[in-house]
């Protein structure tokens, strides 16, 4: 049985779905303990003969429909057999002695609920990752027209990111990335009424316990690379609201979707004039 499984929803990014593949092939940490499993949610590009031909020892669970993040992750969870589980995005490149850092931390902290690694853009940059769980006034700040109280933003967004953190030692924190969320395989599985934004939040809130943040493991991200479009901002306003009913209540969410049409509405607008 393996020490770990990697389960990579992929949609329609093959070219960076086998330099990840290919990362994942090349770790210190023994072929043996890692298992991989890619959920293709039914791209449109040749990802999945690509896993077919160029990776057998890949699981490759081919969808006939998009089942989007939340859903494809689930499907992958539930096919795992780890007793530990990363989801990791497709446009990753992972360093070879990353995945054994961040599963011997878990392995060795039953403390902490997961773990993360230092993600860098392709230039070498540091993304800012993991955050603090939202808070309803910061949701309410940056979807709305409250955002113009620029002051009251500032400190919200300094405090939701950890403004006082540059990312370059270990840390803490309420919140790890989507992209690369490292956990028990009990405690994983995300919520299928989220599509594609919010799970690492929702998961944060379900679970009450700290995550760590590990510089030593390092992962390239193009981040993005699948959600450049309209329809995502579409899904990522269905997603933010889905979430602040489970988490803060129907009158919360009515309340910020009729506070959030003026900016959703106007990006619909620069779509539109731009398109």
């Amino acid at each position: 049985m393996p020490r770990l499984s990697v389960v990579i929803v992929n949609y329609n990014t093959r070219d960076l779905l086998r330099a990840c593949l290919q990362s994942l092939m090349q770790q210190t940490l023994p072929q043996s303990d890692l298992e991989v499993i890619v959920v293709d949610n039914a791209s449109s590009d040749g990802s999945a003969a690509m896993v077919i031909e160029a990776f057998p020892q890949v699981t490759l669970l081919a969808q006939t429909s998009n089942t989007w993040f939340c859903g494809g992750n689930n499907i992958g969870i539930r096919a795992a057999t780890g007793d530990t589980v990363l989801l990791l995005n497709p446009d990753t490149v992972v360093a070879e002695d990353a995945l054994a850092i961040l599963l011997n931390f878990v392995e060795s902290h039953p403390e902490y609920a997961g773990c993360t690694a230092q993600m860098r853009y392709p230039d070498g940059s540091i993304q800012r990752t993991c955050s603090r769980i939202p808070t309803l006034a910061y949701l309410f700040v940056k979807h709305t027209p409250l955002t113009f109280f620029a002051d009251w933003r500032k400190q919200l967004d300094e405090h939701h990111w950890y403004s006082e953190w540059d990312r370059e030692s270990d840390h803490d924190v309420e919140v790890i990335p989507g992209s690369c969320t490292l956990m028990r395989r009990k405690d994983i599985l995300l919520d299928d009424e989220l599509l594609l934004y919010f799970p690492e939040d929702d998961l944060a809130q379900r679970i009450k316990r700290p995550f760590r943040y590990l510089t030593a493991a390092q992962i390239t991200h193009h981040e993005k690379a699948a959600t450049q479009n309209w329809n995502a901002t579409r899904i990522y306003y269905r997603d933010l609201l889905v979430y602040v009913r489970k988490h803060h209540g129907w009158l919360a969410m009515v309340a910020l979707w009729l506070l959030s049409r003026p900016l959703y509405g106007g990006m619909w607008l620069k779509k539109v004039l731009t398109a």
